[in-house]
């Protein structure tokens, strides 16, 4: 596995604690996938920051973060994003969605995306996992819990697109393209704190009701979400062979 270039595509400015403690999205992304050999290189795409045709020939995959922007949206870093995706769809990049990054795969293929039916999904969620042969060969549980924070969603899956997993709230929480593509919905690299001190910056913009604050944090208190699982997975989808 060694040797191999992995790029970041940030969505999202770094809050003030997560560039403290984690050295930004970037730190957070690398320290859950990130292996001894390989080289990591984030592209702030948000702010205009993109690879050039030549450069992403040298990529083995990326990794595409969540976003405080709607993948439904129109802004110039979005159209140029979806662009991309669709030419790193093209050359059969292995690609790697989460949450913004999920929802912006789904609509560069071919979906639909929009906000969430049953509003704010903030907390730890119980998902449930299909029965590909990708969890299958890791020896998955039937259900894995996982942070989220989002209030939009993937409403209609591209054409030939899989639901690898759903939960009560979301009928798309992951899905696959080919061998080649995955998104996830939940924040599998995020910790609790990172996650508390995002609903206290929700809280602050009036993004959220206080009693929807109080709720995440109660079942962010109660449960734990399968970190070491999603990073096996997710770390086996970025790098292992061709299913």
């Amino acid at each position: 596995m060694g040797g191999k270039k992995f790029g970041v595509l940030l969505c999202a400015d770094d809050p003030e604690y997560v560039k403290k403690i984690y050295g930004g999205y970037f730190g957070v992304f690398v320290r859950m996938l990130g292996e001894e050999g390989e080289t990591w290189k984030v592209f702030r795409v948000a702010n205009g920051e993109f690879p050039d045709d030549e450069e992403i020939k040298e990529f083995d995959g990326f990794v595409i973060s969540g976003s405080c922007s709607d993948a439904h949206g129109t802004d110039g870093w979005i159209c140029r994003l979806l662009n991309l995706l669709k030419q790193l769809d093209s050359m059969k990049k292995k690609v790697l969605g989460i949450c913004f990054g999920h929802q912006i795969l789904g609509r560069a293929l071919g979906g639909k995306t929009g906000r969430a039916t049953a509003g704010w999904d903030i907390g730890v969620t119980n998902v449930q996992l299909s029965s590909s042969k990708l969890f299958t060969s890791l020896k998955m549980p039937a259900y894995l819990s996982v942070i989220e924070c989002h209030r939009d969603e993937v409403r209609e899956l591209p054409p030939k697109a899989e639901v690898l997993a759903w939960s009560g709230r979301t009928g798309v929480e992951m899905f696959r393209y080919g061998d080649h593509i995955m998104g996830i919905q939940g924040h599998p690299e995020y910790t609790k704190d990172i996650l508390l001190h995002l609903i206290d910056r929700l809280l602050q913009r009036n993004l959220i009701e206080e009693s929807c604050a109080d709720e995440a944090k109660s079942d962010l208190d109660a449960r734990e979400p399968d970190r070491e699982a999603w990073k096996k997975l997710c770390i086996s989808f970025l790098k292992g062979s061709r299913l």
